[in-house]
């Protein structure tokens, strides 16, 4: 089993770098803004194998809060973002 947690992690671990990247190079605001959804959403598919890995249930509540956390700050900031654009 710890084959498949290390596949796992080695694809997260690319998958994170790839979206650091569209954070980075992103053509416009609203690309980065899912950019950082998306590595919200890695984040917490890291901490949930690392919570498979280990068989700890502590940080579900840690995965809760970090994916509400996520999806707020994403709505918020597309809604803040989309306003900007509008009035420019």
């Amino acid at each position: 089993m710890s084959v498949v947690f290390a596949i796992v992690l080695a694809m997260l671990s690319v998958a994170g770098l790839l979206t650091v990247t569209w954070i980075l190079r992103g053509p416009s605001t609203l690309d980065r803004i899912a950019a950082l959804d998306m590595f919200v959403v890695v984040v917490v598919a890291a901490v949930a194998v690392y919570a498979a890995i280990y068989a700890d249930g502590s940080n579900i509540p840690l995965l809760a809060a970090v994916a509400l956390v996520g999806f707020v700050g994403s709505a918020t900031a597309a809604r803040l973002a989309e306003r900007w654009e509008r009035h420019r």
